[in-house]
This record gives structure tokens, sequence and C-alpha cells, in this order.
């Protein structure tokens, strides 16, 4: 609990300097971090594109086809804005990075329409359509 809040204060002070996402965005990009390293064999420093694919699955998992309005909604638009996002969250302190890790790493990866709209199929359940 102390460091849920810790991790608030963290946010609130983000979103002061830089009111451009909503707090939720910031929370989702802790989890999909969380999501992509327990993904790995073993537990190492991923980089913006592994971080991406895993923001993308878990979008696709927790939203479905809502991911993009989702997104849209926190101030999400491209793929550089989880970089301002995950830079932020290095300022405060929260994440880490190594010198090689830049904003550039996130800037065009993929589009958020073709992603989560045109490649986004529904499961159907056969036997309940008959």
């Amino acid at each position: 609990m102390e460091k849920e809040n810790e991790f608030r204060e963290k946010v609130d002070k983000i979103i002061k300097k830089d009111p451009r996402y909503k707090p939720q965005s910031y929370a989702f990009v802790m989890g999909a971090l969380d999501y992509t390293l327990g993904k790995l064999e073993k537990p190492r420093h991923i980089t913006g594109r592994e971080l991406l694919e895993g923001i993308k699955e878990l979008a696709k998992e927790e939203f479905g086809p809502t991911a993009k309005l989702v997104f849209e909604h926190w101030g999400i638009k491209t793929t550089e804005d989880f970089g301002n996002i995950v830079f932020n969250l290095v300022e405060a302190g929260i994440m880490s990075k190594t010198e090689e890790d830049s904003i550039e790493d996130f800037k065009e990866v993929f589009d958020f329409t073709e992603e989560f709209e045109g490649k986004y199929q529904m499961k159907v359940d056969k036997e309940r359509l008959k």
C-alpha cells in the first residue's frame, strides 16, 4: 500500500510537469513492464521495442478492440507517447534506463489503427452459433 501511495505521489508530480497523459497510462505502462518481464526466461533489462510489444499484447488482452480508444482517452496516440511516459517514469526514479536507451526507440514502431483495429480478430464460439 505504501508503494502504491508513493507511486501515485510521483505520478502526480509528473502530471503537474507534463499533463499530456492521464495517471492510468503510467499505471498501465508499469503493468506492461511487469507483463513483459514475466514472459522472459530470466530477468534482464528490456528495450523500448520489447516494452512496446508487451504494451501491445497486454492492451489487446485487457481492452480488446477498444484499446485505441482507451489510449486516446489517456492522451496516447502514438508509440512515441509511450516513450514519453517511460522517460517521465525514468526521470521520476520509478523506471531505469541504460545508456543505449533513447526516446528514438519508441518512434513510429507501429500504427495504433492497424494494430488495434485492423489486426484485431474476435474469437467466435461456433458451437454457440448453431
